[in-house]
This record gives C-alpha cells, structure tokens and sequence, in this order.
C-alpha cells in the first residue's frame, strides 16, 4: 500500500486574540479556570470548551 500524503496543519493565529488599545493589551477570549492563563477557551455556537483539558461551559 502506498503512504498518505501528510497535510501541514495551519499555525494558530494568536495575534487574532489579542486587541491593542493605547498602551494596553485586552484578551478577547477567556481563560480556562484549570489551566491557567494561557490556554484560551474555545468559543463555540452553544458552549465554550478548552481544548487542553477538556473544561466546557454552557
């Protein structure tokens, strides 16, 4: 059989979840509670969900 042609992931674009105000730097998403600040919870249509550890919130 032949191999599958691996497909480069695309990069996380981090810099879409920040927002620069003056001198100040404002996070658009929250932080997971377990995991501390630097894990973003994952915002979807009905929950948010952290992609780490699995916490979800309704």
């Amino acid at each position: 059989m032949a191999k599958k042609q691996v497909k480069n992931k695309t990069p996380s674009k981090k810099y879409e979840k920040y927002e620069i105000s003056g001198d100040t730097l404002k996070r658009k998403q929250p932080f997971c509670p377990k995991c501390g600040p630097g894990v973003f919870l994952a915002v979807h249509k009905d929950r948010k969900t952290c992609g780490k550890c699995g916490y979800m919130e309704k």
